[in-house]
Formats: C-alpha cells, structure tokens, sequence
C-alpha cells in the first residue's frame, strides 16, 4: 500500500483515481521534469531522470488500478480466478503475486505475513485464496505472465 499511497501523492489523486485527470496530471509532471528541459551534467538532469522514470512507472501503476480499467478487465479477471488454479504464488512485503495456471499474473496489494502464512498452511490454497484473497484485496494484473507450455 506504501507504494499505492506514494503514487497518487505523486499525481495529486485524493481517493478515486479518474484516468482523465491522472492523465492531465501526467503530461504536466512529465513537462516539468523532462530530462531535456535541463543542461546534461546539471545535477538538475540526473534528478529529472530519476524524477521522470518515477512517474512514468507510478502512470503506468495506477492506470492498471484504476476502477475503469479493472471495470474492463473484470470478465477476464473473474474467468481467471474461476477456471485456473493457481501455479505459483510469492509474498514480498504486503504484495502477494499469484501466478495462474493459465499463464496470467496477478498482484494483491495489503496481504498481511499471517494471512499469507494461513494460505501456505491450509490444504486448499485455491479455495482459501478465492474466499480470502481474490475478492478482499486491491489487485492489478502483472506484466509477469507466464508462458506455461507442456513439455
């Protein structure tokens, strides 16, 4: 959630994130940090290119958790977390990435470590990832999918 919190900082977005303001909030950042706005060897231009990756990254998050682009997705989404089990899954911090078996990836953002030690420990990861976990928690798709190909 840290890294959630940090971006809508960065962008100005209160609560709801609302892709056309993001996307008016983005263009100006980008303007006023461009790396090129900047003399090469100015320390200004180091920190506008560590500045302007940020924002790049911090767009391209909170676009993938945006309610219209989950609202698109949510066919998808729901057709994943019926039909495929579940292939791989790590914790890091409060994100648990969940990889399918139908190649997709998905991060969920606020699993606690005791919450993710109950999935490790229950016999049915599946069943209790889909009453807990699925439905509870802010997700985003992941560019990680997998190419899950039988050998």
């Amino acid at each position: 959630m840290k890294r959630v919190n940090k971006y809508k900082k960065l962008f100005g977005v209160e609560q709801e994130i609302d892709l056309i303001q993001l996307k008016t909030n983005y263009r100006n950042l980008v303007k006023q940090w461009h790396p090129d706005k900047f003399p090469e060897g100015d320390e200004k231009h180091a920190e506008a290119e560590i500045k302007s990756k940020e924002i790049i990254d911090g767009y391209h998050f909170l676009v993938s958790i945006a309610p219209q682009t989950k609202a698109e997705n949510l066919d998808s989404y729901n057709q994943t977390i019926s039909e495929s089990g579940i292939y791989d899954f790590q914790h890091k911090g409060n994100v648990l990435e969940i990889s399918f078996l139908d190649g997709t990836t998905y991060e969920y953002f606020g699993v606690t470590k005791p919450l993710y030690i109950k999935l490790i420990n229950s016999p049915k990861q599946y069943r209790f990832a889909k009453r807990n976990i699925f439905n509870s928690f802010l997700y985003r798709k992941s560019k990680k999918d997998l190419d899950l190909q039988t050998v």
